[in-house]
């Protein structure tokens, strides 16, 4: 098992946090803030850290740049945040940092982000452009999460027919553009699966009741669903 170093001004996250990781045979250690984790990484050497961008003293990628310019970025970074840019995220991808975590963080993402981090080869910094994804002829940014890890859209992501359409107003708020593209995404998966939300569920990687906050939050009609898929 290893040494996992959370740190995060909230003492809920950090609370909650180690006793998943504790819960998992993981050894953590705590700090609220980039002194204490200055300190903590001198000392103990950490695995893995979790650290939150969001900070009230030093930011998480200030703290990330500090420690790649010393030579202690060498171990694997996770970065953590509620109102991450993808501007941020991918700088802090260029920096170093190897995955990102978008809070609220359920427990999957949060085991899988930190198997794949311990699992992997010592980070190393490089230059990486803004991500997008064209799907179906249709061009998109990716989320922040997405372009933190370097990964693409889920497969599939739409099915496009001839007929059909689907744009984005990539203008204006990454929030108001990303709740557009989940809106379309979950209404796809729904459709798909017959509107079956067991199955929509597991697809999506969400429990039944956190799905079923999202879709009332984005508006989605899910008699209008059913409707659609059958």
């Amino acid at each position: 098992m290893a040494t996992i170093l959370v740190v995060d001004d909230e003492l809920g996250i950090r609370d909650l946090l180690s006793e998943i990781l504790n819960d998992e045979g993981h050894t953590v250690e705590l700090a609220e803030n980039a002194a204490q984790a200055r300190a903590v990484r001198a000392q103990l050497r950490p695995d893995l850290v979790l650290l939150d961008i969001w900070m009230p003293d030093t930011d998480g990628v200030t703290l990330l740049k500090e420690w790649a310019s010393t030579g202690l970025l060498s171990m694997p970074v996770i970065m953590m945040s509620g109102h991450a840019t993808i501007d941020t995220a991918v700088e802090a991808t260029r920096i170093g940092a190897t995955a990102f975590l978008e809070k609220p963080i359920t427990m999957a993402k949060l085991l899988k982000a930190v198997d794949q981090g311990l699992n992997k080869a010592p980070p190393k910094a490089s230059p990486i452009a803004a991500p997008t994804r064209l799907v179906s002829g249709l061009s998109m940014d990716l989320t922040v999460e997405a372009a933190m890890t370097g990964s693409t859209l889920p497969e599939p992501v739409m099915d496009m027919g001839p007929q059909s359409s689907q744009s984005f107003n990539l203008e204006g708020p990454l929030r108001e553009t990303r709740d557009e593209f989940e809106k379309a995404y979950f209404e796809y998966h729904l459709a798909k699966e017959s509107g079956s939300m067991t199955r929509v569920a597991e697809k999506t990687g969400l429990e039944r009741t956190h799905l079923y906050r999202k879709l009332k939050q984005l508006g989605v009609d899910l008699a209008r669903s059913k409707r659609n898929a059958l």
